[in-house]
């Protein structure tokens, strides 16, 4: 953790390293025990920032507002139903075009071929292979 890092840290949770989130919470002691006095200015600071928020007195909302804010919310729209059949719209896609493309694959294997294998075999044995050049 960078000294910039703890200082923004610092200034979004407060002093108490404890009210970190957790994952923060190591990183930030470790930084606090290599540079105790930029980490005890720091904390000091942000101490005292807490001590005048504390201090400010505590304004709740009543229930009459928590209730127009409720009332003002758009209603929550249902959007999984369209979803619904892109799987298996999806997955069917998937198979018809494997199975287009097995089609495609056999009628082209399954056409006979004009050269017979003698003919293949000949045209291997009398590949030059001395004019490939050698790998590694």
């Amino acid at each position: 953790m960078t000294r910039e890092r703890f200082l923004a840290l610092a200034q979004a949770y407060g002093a108490e390293i404890a009210a970190w989130p957790v994952e923060l919470r190591e990183d930030a002691a470790l930084l606090a025990a290599a540079e105790p006095a930029f980490a005890q200015a720091v904390l000091a600071r942000e101490s005292q920032l807490d001590a005048a928020l504390d201090a400010l007195p505590r304004a709740t909302a009543s229930a009459a507002l928590y209730e127009r804010i409720v009332a003002s919310a758009p209603a929550p729209r249902p959007r999984w139903r369209w979803r619904l059949w892109l799987a298996p719209a999806g997955l069917s896609a998937a198979l018809a075009g494997v199975a287009a493309a097995g089609l495609l694959v056999g009628v082209q294997l399954s056409g006979t071929s004009s050269v017979s294998p003698e003919a293949s075999a000949q045209a291997v044995a009398d590949l030059d292979v001395s004019t490939v050049p050698e790998v590694g």
